[in-house]
């Protein structure tokens, strides 16, 4: 059989994408996972089901959620997966924008491209165009301070806008929740508050309804006290927490004892027994009337523990652990020896309830906890795990405004200003880079845009009287109003949204764009597998 001889120097069944194909194929891929999301942005945006290889079921119009669950194969899908990550891990909520925006970037690049515009250069416009845009957004962002609730209660309500959650009044309950969780937990330093939104604890039982969510001022454990003999309700509960197990260790080695005598073995017995009953006295000495073990409780020690009066609950998590130590003030011991009645943490109330037939323990009304809980409640499964996201977008959406302390209005007013003003500054730019500057005023423009689609206005006529409004003295606020199907000033309506996502989803998509366009051989190794290769060398 005769070889075939090949000039290029990759294996087999090697793929090899070159130049102006290698942009095209992947403009094309990174504009198509866009239009996916696309249709999710906004209040009247659209669900994805996704079913996963498993067979479960995911309901969300979350574009981080949906990306991640897609499992997406090619490289430039991956890229798209990556800013929606980010965006979600920076500012928690606008990950659908970010998207969106990279995947106009994208489409308009290809169109500069086909004029023979050099990537170089289009590149470059974007970057003129992003450190324009983030200047001009700085200057429309208005200032907000954490006494502002209102303000922030708004800025929460659209974070959770798109979120299929329930009736006006249920988000309105859950956003003022979550104004209070972050407030709670955030820290002023040298003039900046900081939220480390780790310390907001979301804790989720399905059963009742949305309206049952309710704030937790302090920790709710999904554990159940570990012995029936001890009282289920403590008020004013002393608190150790302690990151040691009530047992007698066992020795590591293979060690033998040898008892030859029925008194030596009750005597072996009773000495364990006297070691557990020591360590509970310690507990008691300290003035314990609740106890959380990170490690394993023997059961003649949850003997001692229930006659001694004293709640406890065993195999708490480490996580659960520091956000007990930062809302009841109580210090983490790691041996009994050193706990003493200053390492105690207090707590108004520590009850077990039922919830949807599982005990949980409820640790309330701390003085001023630093780490709260949001016990989420809705009628199903899907219902939770939706209102979660929700939550998890409204506390993002707060904290990074109060990081910040600027936000902006919503409804694409925003986007609409910003591309009003890039394209003055287009010709202040000149060149071909004043082309680029122009198509990334038109990608943002695609946010305005498919909130009107979403919301079936018409898109065209939607934007040309937004770019009419904005062309006059006061419009800077017009945007679009989905609930009544036209055109708005947002900020009266009350649409607030936080400088900081987008902040973060302009350099989220302009990073994406520029990796994407600076490609011109996509070299793919996936060489055909060895059965392929037996079969063409029989035929």
């Amino acid at each position: 059989m005769a070889g075939k001889i090949s000039s290029e120097p990759l294996p087999e069944g090697a793929q090899r994408i070159i130049g102006r194909d290698a942009m095209r194929l992947n403009i094309a891929i990174g504009y198509a996972i866009a239009q996916i999301v696309k249709t999710t942005l906004g209040p009247k945006g659209m669900d994805k089901m996704l079913v996963s290889d498993l067979g479960d079921i995911i309901i969300t119009n979350d574009g981080a959620t949906i990306l991640e669950e897609m499992n997406v194969e090619h490289p430039t899908a991956k890229l798209m997966v990556e800013i929606a990550k980010t965006q979600d891990k920076e500012v928690g909520d606008g990950t659908t924008t970010s998207v969106v925006i990279a995947g106009n970037l994208l489409k308009n690049a290809g169109q500069l491209l086909d004029k023979n515009i050099h990537p170089t250069t289009i590149i470059k416009g974007f970057e003129l165009a992003e450190a324009k845009a983030q200047e001009e957004l700085e200057k429309i962002g208005e200032d907000v301070t954490p006494d502002d609730s209102e303000t922030l209660k708004r800025i929460a309500m659209v974070a959770m806008g798109s979120k299929g959650i329930g009736s006006d009044k249920e988000k309105e309950l859950i956003a003022d929740i979550v104004v209070k969780a972050v407030k709670q937990v955030s820290e002023k330093r040298d003039g900046k508050y900081y939220v480390d939104l780790d310390l907001v604890k979301i804790e989720k039982k399905a059963g009742g309804e949305v309206a049952d969510t309710r704030l937790v001022n302090g920790i709710v454990i999904d554990k159940e006290v570990v012995h029936a003999g001890m009282p289920k309700k403590i008020k004013n509960a002393k608190i150790a927490l302690i990151d040691a197990a009530l047992e007698v260790e066992k020795t590591e080695t293979d060690a033998k004892i040898n008892i030859t005598a029925p008194e030596q073995l009750e005597a072996f017995l009773r000495q364990e027994e006297e070691m557990l009953k020591k360590m509970v006295e310690k507990i008691k000495k300290a003035g314990a009337n609740v106890v959380f073990v990170q490690k394993g409780i023997d059961d003649v020690a949850q003997h001692y523990l229930a006659k001694a009066g004293i709640l406890a609950v065993r195999r708490v998590k480490k996580s659960d652990m520091e956000k007990l130590s930062r809302a009841t003030g109580a210090r983490i011991a790691s041996s009994l020896d050193d706990l003493s009645e200053k390492d105690l943490g207090e707590a108004e109330i520590v009850e077990e309830r039922k919830v949807g037939g599982e005990a949980m323990v409820f640790v309330e009304n701390c003085k001023d906890p630093k780490s709260v809980t949001i016990f989420v409640r809705g009628g199903t499964e899907h219902v939770v795990n939706e209102v979660e996201r929700a939550i998890k977008d409204a506390l993002g959406s707060v904290a990074s405004t109060l990081e910040v302390g600027k936000y902006v209005a919503g409804g694409g007013s925003v986007e609409i200003e910003l591309a009003k003003r890039l394209r003055d500054y287009a010709v202040e730019v000149g060149g071909r880079e004043q082309l680029a500057v122009e198509a990334f005023a038109d990608a943002l423009e695609s946010i305005p845009t498919t909130l009107a689609e979403n919301a079936g206005m018409d898109a065209i006529d939607t934007l040309v009287e937004l770019r009419s409004k904005h062309s006059k003295e006061n419009g800077i606020y017009f945007g679009v109003d989905v609930g009544n199907g036209k055109v708005s000033d947002m900020k009266e309506l009350g649409v607030l949204e936080p400088l900081k996502v987008k902040r973060q989803a302009i350099s989220s998509a302009v990073e994406t764009a520029r990796l994407v366009l600076r490609i011109d051989d996509i070299i793919s190794a996936k060489g055909t597998s060895k059965k392929e290769n037996e079969s063409n060398e029989l035929d």
